[in-house]
């Protein structure tokens, strides 16, 4: 594989940019057409419930799309692959990241080595299939499934690798970096691994839409996403109305096979996965902490569930490594001790994903300027970052960067770049009838300000909507 890859380098760099495009474009269109073999595969290889297997189609489309058209003016002296590129993609998104490196690979010139996680091998094959349908040479793309100590080892350490992708634990990334490092250091990693995600609400955030955005955050898909919420932060104040919302809502839940459209949560990823989470809860039982399980309904007997689990800490020093599953941390914390509260989540190392739930703006700015993350959101869940629109990716612990599904990304993957083009549309904006109605809007506002606003706003108000005003013009 390695020799077919390195001999087919030349060729797929050579082949214009414009229709290595047009091969992603076929293949995204493929996906849709076969969408129910996708779909079934998600489901029943990786566990997935219908709803997730449909977004994880969307998004490997979106990643087929969105990086043909970042490539398609790429040009071959300005432009320079790398070389064949090893792509090591993770079970919990085995469609979506898979196809996403290869798709960046691709679409940037370079032979692609795809070694799919052992679990989840087929949907990948079925995947590989299909982009070979749509034009990709066979010795431009090549399946390498296989166990990552055996397989991915061999890869990674071969001087024929001119690159890697990988999306998986923080201790492989490491691994994975040292060996590239022990080959003298020119060889680009793009690494996203895990996160101990934050999520912190203050006592000015609508309870209802908290506990909506923590249970998809902390529990759909079982827990198994890199951005999923591990440890929700709750203002003192608040803390015991909102869980007790949270347990009720959590009751509702449905645990099950889920290949059954009413089920809400399935299994984690196998056995293994199932023993090292069940070790973290009993230890944290073990240490005092108070842990709220859902039931597992008697159809979960056999397989590989894990109950949704809510365990109150003290401190985030208690958590030590990122607990991949239906696991949710809480802690309280006082409205004085907000910036020591970021500064011990920044203390973690990790820094991938983080919510905060106020009606202040202050506070998001707080926040925003405070924390080292890549995601960031507010008022919202913390997961499904979309392509092309919100660029996902971490620092520290949690990746290398460039952020997938960004404008960055493709760029490395070159040898040599003239490098992005950022500024359309961000230096200037043109003279349209949008622009001109808002031009209109905003000066009957500041009229409005000086007129009748006066009277029903403080100073401070209406300084305030002054500066913002002025900073908007």
């Amino acid at each position: 594989a390695l020799a077919a890859a390195s001999a087919a380098a030349a060729d797929w760099a050579a082949t214009p940019a414009a229709q290595r495009s047009d091969c992603l474009e076929r293949a995204a269109a493929l996906f849709e057409r076969e969408a129910d073999t996708l779909l079934a595969l998600a489901v029943r290889e990786a566990g997935k419930s219908w709803a997730n297997a449909v977004a994880e189609l969307r998004e490997a489309v979106d990643f087929l799309r969105y990086y043909a058209q970042q490539a398609r003016g790429f040009d071959a002296a300005s432009h320079v692959p790398l070389g064949p590129v090893l792509c090591i993609s993770p079970w919990n998104f085995p469609l979506a990241i898979f196809s996403g490196q290869v798709a960046a690979a691709l679409a940037a010139g370079n032979p692609v080595l795809a070694k799919p996680a052992e679990q989840t091998p087929l949907i990948a094959a079925h995947a590989v299939r299909l982009l070979h349908r749509a034009g990709i040479p066979a010795a431009a793309l090549q399946l390498l499934p296989g166990r990552g100590e055996t397989v991915g080892a061999a890869l990674v350490a071969d001087a024929r690798v001119r690159g890697v992708m990988f999306t998986g634990s923080t201790e492989v990334a490491a691994l994975i970096n040292r060996r590239l490092a022990a080959r003298g250091g020119n060889v680009p990693l793009i690494a996203e691994t895990g996160g101990q995600n934050a999520m912190i609400v203050d006592s000015t955030a609508l309870p209802e839409q908290v506990v909506t955005d923590v249970l998809a955050s902390a529990f759909d898909s079982a827990g198994q996403r890199c951005s999923a919420l591990r440890v929700l932060c709750l203002q003192q104040d608040i803390a015991d109305g909102v869980l007790h919302m949270l347990q009720g809502a959590l009751a509702e839940l449905r645990l099950g096979n889920p290949a059954d459209v009413r089920v809400d949560i399935g299994p984690v990823i196998d056995s293994e996965a199932r023993a090292g989470l069940e070790a973290h809860v009993a230890a944290m039982q073990a240490s005092g902490a108070r842990v709220t399980r859902l039931p597992l309904p008697a159809e979960c007997a056999h397989g590989t569930f894990v109950a949704p689990t809510i365990i109150e800490i003290g401190a985030l020093a208690e958590l030590g490594r990122e607990q991949f599953g239906p696991i949710l941390h809480v802690l309280r914390y006082r409205a004085s001790e907000l910036d020591g509260l970021i500064d011990a989540i920044n203390a973690s190392g990790y820094g991938l994903t983080m919510g905060v739930h106020t009606r202040i703006d202050e506070t998001v700015e707080r926040v925003a300027a405070r924390a080292h993350v890549g995601n960031l959101y507010v008022n919202r869940n913390i997961i499904g970052a979309v392509v092309g629109v919100q660029p996902f990716g971490g620092e520290g612990l949690s990746g290398t960067g460039p952020k997938a599904g960004g404008p960055l990304y493709l760029h490395r993957l070159l040898a040599r770049t003239s490098g992005p083009v950022l500024a359309d549309g961000a230096l200037a904006v043109t003279d349209s009838d949008e622009t001109r109605a808002a031009d209109a809007t905003l000066a009957a506002f500041l009229e409005w300000l000086d007129g009748a606003g006066r009277s029903l706003l403080e100073g401070d108000e209406l300084a305030a909507l002054r500066d913002r005003a002025d900073a908007c013009r």
